[in-house]
């Protein structure tokens, strides 16, 4: 193993083991990402084992930055600049912050696939509204939060006033297995106040596939039908601002902490 001399207080040299690629590393750079990503504003970090990550990367490492509510609260009927606005830097945000993170496991000698914060990959040329892979599949599946009706994620401290990211490893993890299941129950605010009628009112439970929940076709076409001035019809807002989790669920984290750490 290749080692180095360095100079102690005393003046005499010690020898100093260069850091290899094994379980010494492996235990901590879980560690070492969480707080990285925590000093950059990240709220929540989780790691989760896929069967279909991309290059056969099994290792999911998921994000959580928070939304500002301020920005969410002025949301009424239409989106509002400042809305569209802090949705693009937020997502470059996290974008900068995912390849952080790879950076750090190829340093360590692993690989890493970044999935975009926001990007729709069509498919023989036809829009499909999805990317290379879910955020919120890989959010859920770190036990971070749960889908809820209006299928946006809901996390388990900020409710849907979040936005996700996705980076995927050969490193080993330490991985969550709890799956939460969707606690909208009774509860369809999202639907109601949706312009487009995209949400169907289905709860949300593992395996459920996307369009038996949500149009998406209906949410982009008003969007664009009717916010071209906002963002060139990117964005809306409204379901999120009405969800009432996310003060539901700051209050239950609050106490679940308090209670545990």
């Amino acid at each position: 193993m290749a080692t180095s001399k360095k100079r102690n207080a005393r003046g005499t040299s010690t020898k100093l083991r260069a850091p290899t690629k094994g379980m010494d590393i492996v235990m901590n750079i879980d560690e070492q990402i969480t707080t990285m990503l925590t000093s950059h504003g990240v709220c929540d970090v989780g790691f989760a084992k896929v069967p279909d990550g991309p290059s056969d990367m099994m290792y999911a490492i998921s994000i959580v930055i928070p939304l500002c509510d301020a920005i969410i609260d002025e949301i009424e009927n239409v989106p509002t600049y400042s809305y569209f606005h802090h949705y693009r830097t937020v997502n470059a945000y996290i974008d900068h912050l995912l390849l952080k993170v790879g950076l750090l496991l190829q340093s360590k000698g692993y690989c890493y696939i970044p999935i975009a914060a926001s990007q729709s990959n069509p498919t023989d040329g036809n829009r499909t509204h999805m990317g290379r892979y879910s955020h919120k599949k890989a959010a859920v599946l770190a036990g971070l939060g749960y889908i809820g009706k209006s299928t946006l994620f809901l996390h388990r401290a900020y409710g849907p006033r979040v936005r996700l990211g996705t980076v995927f490893t050969d490193c080993p993890l330490p991985v969550s297995e709890l799956v939460p299941p969707s606690i909208c129950k009774d509860c369809n605010l999202c639907v109601k106040s949706c312009p487009s009628g995209a949400i169907k009112g289905i709860e949300w439970q593992e395996g459920i596939q996307r369009n038996e929940m949500f149009d998406a076709d209906a949410c982009n076409g008003y969007m664009r039908d009717h916010f071209m001035n906002i963002g060139r019809g990117s964005v809306c807002g409204i379901c999120i601002k009405v969800c009432p989790q996310n003060q539901i669920q700051k209050l239950n984290y609050k106490t679940y902490r308090s209670e545990n750490y």
